[in-house]
C-alpha cells in the first residue's frame, strides 16, 4: 500500500494515479476504496475512474483484478529509430525492452531533425514522457555517433581517386575515395561505402572512405529502387534452400479434408499491374428461412501455410523480410516467385490450394455465422478494378459481360449492405490521399498521378474486413493465439491540443476518454463544404496512433472494432501466414499449424513484423520521393500551387496540387521578418509584419532544386492566400495581394504564372 496519507473521499483522476503508483503492491477496488474512505454511490464512481484510467494505459489491470502501475520505459534512455510515420514523424524502439507484449511506439520530436543527423537505425538518448498505454513521445537529448556506419552514394571520379555523395538527403557532407579504394569503379556508380580512420594522409577534415561493393551502374534504369533497397536494408536475395524448397513444390489434390470449391465461380480483383492474386471472392443469397434478406460470402485466400511451414528454409526468409515492398518499377517479395507468382497466386482456370472463410451476414450487416475450411478453388476470371467497376456501371466486356449477372452485382448487392453498416459502425472516414508514378521502359517517370479509389476497391476492402474480423473471433473463440491489427486511440495529449484548436474554430471534439470514430466523422462532414476543410482533416488526421502487430487485442480505432487481424495476404504479409498457421491448428484443418515455438514467442514475432512494415514504409516513401524529384527536375524555376503540409522551426513543407509532390521551404527564403513557431496554431508566424504561414494555407512556390537520387526538393515561397477559419490572421493588403490574387487566379485556370513572374522579380 502507499505510505502516503491522502484525503478522504472520491479522488480525482490525478489523485487516483498517484496512489496507485505510489503503491509498492498491486491494489483492488476494495484496498483503494478503504484508503479514501469510500462507500456507496462513490465505489461505483470509483469503479468508473479506474476502468478510464486502464483504458488511457495510465494504470494496469492484472488477472487478479487488481490495479498497478503499467510496465514502464525510463525517463531518459537509448532507443533506435525505424522509421516514419504517416505525418513524416520520426518513430523509434527502445533498445532493452522486457516489458509483456509489444514494445511501446515512441514518437521522437524533431529538434535535432532539423540538421539532418537524425535517420533509420540511428541509436540515440532521449527524454520520454508516455501519452497512452503504447506510447511515448521523446525528446532528442543526443545522437550517438556511428563512424562504421555504412555510406550508401553516388561515385565521382576525381584526380586519383574520387568522391562519394551520398543519396541521404540529411548526410550533407561529401566522402573522398582515396585511389587505393577507387579503382574500377566509374562515374555515376551507386555504392556502398564505409569511413576509414584519418591519417596524416587522409586527414579527418576530407572524410575518408572505402568503397566496400558496387551497388548498380548509373545507365540502370532501376537505380532509384535500388537505392531505397539498400539504404533500408531490405533483403533481395533468397537462400539456395529455400529456393530448393520453393522448386520442388506442386499444388495438392482433394486428399487430406480438402473441400471442392472449384464448381463456385470465384473472381479475383486487383489492380491492372498486380502479378499476385492472393484473394477470391463470391456472394449469394442466403436461402435459409431465418435469414431473410442476408447473404452467404466466401473470401478464398491462397494457402501459404501449406507451402511455407515452420522452421523451413522459406519460412526464415519470409520472416526475414516480414512483407512485400512495393516500389513503382519492382516489387521486393516475401516469397520466391515460384510462389508468390506461381503456386500461391489464385491465377484463373487453374487449381490452386486455398485457405477459404465462409461468412454470413444479416440484412444489416452483421456478421451472424462464419466457418473456416481448407480447399481447392479455380478461379473463373482474373479481373481488374477498373473492369469490375466498369461492368457494374452497364459497360460490360468480353471478359466481365458472362459474369455480370451471376458473379459481379451479387457481389455489388452484398457490397452495398456491408458499407451500409460500416457507415452505421461509424469507422473513421480520413482520406489518405495516395499518388503514384508512371515509369516508361527506360525507366523514367512520365506523370505523377493520384490513385483514384473506385467502389470496387472499397468492395474488396469490406470483403476482406470481414473475413478479418471473423478469424480474429474464430480464433478466439478457441482461445488460440493471434497476432491482432491493432490501432489505438489517439493520444491524450495530442488530441487535447487539437481538441483545443478546433474549439476556436467553433467544432467541438469530445475529449480522450469518451473519443469514437463517429466523433471525427462528424467534424468532418461539418467542414466538408467550408474553406477550412482541409485544415481540420489534416489536424485530425495527425491525431491518429500507428496501427501496429500485437498478441494482445485493444480494437481497432479507425474501423470501430473491437476485434481485427489480417488473414488475407499472406503472399505478402508474414502476420497473415502466422494467424493461417493458428487457424490450421486450433481447427484441426491438417499439416502447417502453429508450433509452440511460435506461441512462446509470439510477441517478438509481432514487434518484429511491425518494424519490417515501417522499414517498407519508409523506403517506398524515400523511392516515391526520388520518382517525384525526377519528375520535377526538369521543372527548375516554374512556379507552382500547393497547400502548407507542414510546419517546423526551421521552414515549410509544403504539397504541390499538381503532382502530390512534398518539399522544404526553408525559413531563409520567407519574406524577411523574424518568424515565431506557434506549436500550437501550426503555424509561422513574424514578428514584425505579421505575416503568417499556416498548416493547410494555399500558397504559391518555386520550383529552385530537385535532386533524384537524394529525393531532395526544395521551393521558395512567392505568395501565400491566408490561413483558413482564423480570425485573428493578418488580411492581405495593398498592390502585393491584389496581383497574389490575380496570380492564383491565373493558376486555377492553367497552372502557369503568366507575366505575374517577372513582376515577382521586380518586387524581390
Amino acid at each position: 500500500m502507499s505510505k502516503k496519507p491522502y484525503p478522504a473521499g472520491l479522488p480525482t483522476k490525478e489523485l487516483l494515479r498517484e496512489f496507485i503508483h505510489g503503491s509498492e503492491t498491486p491494489l483492488n477496488k476494495r484496498d483503494i476504496a478503504r484508503a479514501f474512505g469510500l462507500k456507496g454511490q462513490d465505489r461505483i464512481a470509483l469503479k468508473q475512474l479506474l476502468r478510464e484510467l486502464a483504458e488511457e494505459g495510465v494504470v494496469e489491470k492484472d488477472s487478479g483484478k487488481s490495479y498497478k502501475a503499467p510496465e514502464a520505459l525510463p525517463e531518459t534512455g537509448l532507443v533506435e529509430v525505424v522509421g516514419l510515420d504517416v505525418d513524416g514523424e520520426l518513430i523509434a524502439k527502445p533498445l532493452q525492452w522486457q516489458g509483456k507484449g509489444a514494445a511501446p511506439v515512441i514518437y521522437v520530436m524533431d529538434n535535432l531533425r532539423a540538421e539532418g543527423s537524425i535517420n533509420a537505425g540511428d541509436q540515440i538518448l532521449v527524454r520520454m514522457k508516455r501519452i497512452s498505454a503504447h506510447e511515448y513521445e521523446a525528446r532528442i537529448l543526443k545522437a550517438l555517433d556511428d563512424a562504421a556506419g555504412q555510406i550508401i552514394g553516388v561515385f565521382k571520379p576525381y584526380k586519383d581517386g574520387g568522391y562519394v555523395y551520398p543519396t541521404n538527403k540529411k548526410i550533407k557532407e561529401d566522402y573522398f575515395i582515396p585511389r587505393e579504394y577507387a579503382e574500377g569503379f566509374f562515374e555515376g556508380d551507386l555504392v556502398m561505402a564505409e569511413q576509414i580512420p584519418p591519417s596524416a594522409k587522409y586527414p579527418r577534415s576530407k572524410k575518408p572512405a572505402r568503397i566496400v561493393k558496387r551497388l548498380g551502374k548509373k545507365d540502370d534504369p532501376r537505380l532509384i529502387s535500388l537505392i531505397a533497397i539498400h539504404s533500408h536494408s531490405i533483403p533481395t536475395e533468397f537462400s539456395k534452400e529455400a529456393l530448393k524448397e520453393a522448386e520442388g513444390m506442386k499444388e495438392p489434390d482433394l486428399s487430406g479434408g480438402r473441400e471442392d470449391l472449384r464448381v463456385l465461380p470465384l473472381i479475383t480483383i486487383d489492380g491492372a499491374d498486380a502479378r499476385d492474386f492472393d484473394d477470391a471472392v463470391f456472394a449469394e443469397p442466403d436461402v435459409h428461412p431465418d435469414n431473410e434478406g442476408g447473404w452467404h460470402l466466401l473470401v478464398a485466400i491462397a494457402d501459404v501455410s501449406y507451402y511455407v511451414t515452420p522452421n523451413s528454409a522459406l519460412d526464415k526468409m519470409a520472416f526475414e523480410r516480414g512483407n512485400s515492398t512495393y516500389f513503382a518499377d519492382r516489387v521486393v517479395p516475401m516469397l520466391p516467385e515460384r510462389l508468390s507468382n506461381d503456386l500461391c497466386s489464385l491465377k484463373p482456370q487453374v487449381n490452386r490450394a486455398c485457405l477459404a472463410c465462409h461468412l454470413w451476414i444479416d440484412r444489416n450487416g452483421r456478421l451472424i455465422a462464419h466457418k473456416f475450411i481448407r480447399g481447392l478453388m479455380r478461379s473463373a476470371a482474373r479481373l481488374t478494378y477498373e473492369e469490375v467497376e466498369n461492368a457494374h456501371k452497364g459497360y460490360p466486356d468480353d471478359k466481365t459481360g458472362p459474369l455480370l449477372e451471376p458473379v459481379i452485382k451479387p457481389l455489388y448487392k452484398a457490397y452495398s449492405i456491408l458499407k451500409r453498416a460500416r457507415e452505421l459502425r461509424g469507422a473513421l472516414e480520413i482520406d489518405l490521399p495516395e499518388r503514384k508514378a508512371l515509369i516508361d521502359d527506360k525507366g523514367i517517370v512520365t506523370a505523377i498521378v493520384p490513385r483514384h479509389r473506385l467502389e470496387s476497391h472499397q468492395l474488396i476492402e469490406e470483403f476482406m474486413i470481414l473475413a478479418n474480423v471473423a478469424t480474429a473471433e474464430a480464433l478466439e473463440k478457441k482461445n488460440a493465439p493471434c497476432i491482432y491489427r491493432i490501432h489505438d486511440s489517439p493520444a491524450f495529449d495530442r488530441l487535447e491540443n487539437t481538441r483545443n484548436f478546433l474549439k476556436e474554430m467553433g467544432y467541438s471534439l469530445p475529449k480522450a476518454e469518451h473519443l469514437q470514430p463517429k466523433n471525427i466523422n462528424h467534424i468532418l462532414h461539418l467542414s466538408a463544404d467550408k474553406p477550412d476543410k482541409e485544415l481540420v482533416h489534416t489536424l485530425l488526421l495527425r491525431t491518429q496512433s500507428q496501427a501496429i502487430y500485437s498478441p494482445d487485442n485493444i480494437g481497432h480505432f479507425g474501423l470501430a472494432l473491437e476485434k481485427y487481424a489480417h488473414f488475407t495476404s499472406p503472399i505478402r504479409r508474414y502476420a497473415d501466414l502466422m494467424v493461417h498457421r493458428s487457424l490450421v491448428r486450433s481447427h484441426g484443418l491438417g499439416a502447417g499449424g502453429l508450433e509452440d515455438s511460435e506461441k512462446e514467442t509470439l510477441h517478438e514475432i509481432a514487434e518484429h513484423i511491425s518494424q519490417t512494415e515501417r522499414r517498407s514504409m519508409l523506403a517506398e516513401r524515400d523511392v516515391m520521393d526520388r520518382f517525384t524529384a525526377q519528375y520535377l527536375s526538369t521543372n527548375i524555376g516554374r512556379d507552382f500551387p500547393g497547400k502548407v503540409s507542414g510546419v517546423t522551426h526551421f521552414g515549410l513543407f509544403v504539397t504541390l496540387d499538381e503532382s502530390g509532390a512534398d518539399g522544404l521551404v526553408p525559413m531563409r527564403s520567407l519574406p524577411r521578418d523574424y518568424y515565431v513557431h506557434d506549436e500550437k496554431h501550426h503555424a509561422l508566424v513574424g514578428k514584425e509584419n505579421g505575416r503568417s504561414y499556416r498548416l493547410a494555407q494555399r500558397v504559391i512556390v518555386r520550383l529552385v532544386e530537385a535532386d533524384p537520387l537524394r529525393g531532395s526538393t526544395v521551393f521558395e515561397m512567392l505568395d501565400a492566400f491566408g490561413a483558413p477559419s482564423d480570425n485573428t490572421r493578418p488580411r492581405p493588403q495593398g498592390r502585393r495581394d491584389r496581383n497574389s490574387n490575380r496570380r492564383e487566379k491565373n493558376f486555377r485556370k492553367d497552372g502557369k504564372s503568366g507575366d505575374n513572374r517577372r513582376k515577382n522579380k521586380k518586387r524581390r
